[in-house]
């Protein structure tokens, strides 16, 4: 059963949490407060971060479907049954596999610095890492691509959040991780024919996936992007107040009561 931390706030509706690679629920310490004044909050840490399992004790192959499964008992065992989602980073592509593979679960999804797609230089990093993976210990390569991704004097705070946070990892969970992440084309396949509506937040400096984000949201008729300028890849932590605007506006349209009216 994977590790989670539940926060009773007000009403009846619950806003799942999905952190990002070398992330946990601490990310969402600036969305935790002002979530739980309308909702209910439960942060899921996904395998290998907190105290949910290590990826080497699952018995079938560690796959994004597992990851679903996983955090599809979880809401079982709370008696979740539909929940609002927020994802970010990372926690965008597994937002996208449980919408595509377990809608019924959702009733909206906010995704932040979205990852739809892989650029050239994207794709160039992936590869390089993979040669040199063995060689090095992880987080040289993990310190290495937080550079890559969050350059900027802007960022520098989300990066050093995120390093601080990874170092908690096993090097074994986070090699299972990264030998996912060339998957999230695949993953992000159909997701525009799913009928449930979906708000994308990403910062315009988050320069390895926003335009590719752009133009493949283009079409999706059940989507609203919405891109902060002077902010980079973890936009729920460097525009937190714009960010926590934007998504409760959003989550709170589409609960249920609301969802009746309209």
């Amino acid at each position: 059963m994977l590790d989670y931390k539940l926060y009773k706030g007000n009403g009846s509706e619950y806003v799942v949490l999905l952190h990002g690679i070398g992330g946990n629920s601490k990310i969402f310490f600036k969305q935790i407060k002002a979530y739980s004044k309308h909702f209910n909050v439960l942060a899921i840490h996904l395998p290998g971060h907190g105290d949910s399992p290590d990826i080497d004790s699952y018995k079938e192959k560690f796959s994004f479907d597992l990851i679903v499964k996983e955090i599809a008992k979880t809401l079982d065992k709370l008696a979740i049954h539909k929940a609002h989602f927020v994802g970010i980073s990372l926690g965008s592509i597994i937002l996208h596999q449980l919408l595509k593979t377990e809608p019924g679960r959702v009733r909206s999804a906010v995704l932040g610095g979205a990852i739809t797609s892989l650029n050239r230089m994207a794709k160039f990093l992936l590869k390089i890492a993979g040669l040199i993976k063995g060689a090095i210990p992880f987080m040289w390569l993990y310190r290495i691509l937080a550079l890559i991704l969050m350059p900027k004097d802007n960022h520098k705070h989300s990066r050093r959040f995120f390093i601080h946070e990874a170092q908690k990892m096993l090097r074994n969970n986070f090699l299972g991780w990264y030998q996912l992440v060339a998957e999230v084309e695949t993953i992000y396949t159909n997701v525009q024919n799913v009928k449930i509506p979906k708000l994308y937040i990403s910062g315009a400096e988050d320069h390895m996936f926003v335009s590719e984000l752009r133009a493949d949201l283009h079409g999706d008729d059940h989507c609203e992007l919405v891109i902060l300028n002077q902010c980079g890849h973890v936009c729920n932590i460097e525009k937190a107040e714009e960010f926590n605007q934007l998504s409760l506006e959003f989550l709170r349209k589409h609960t249920l009561k609301k969802a009746k009216i309209v």
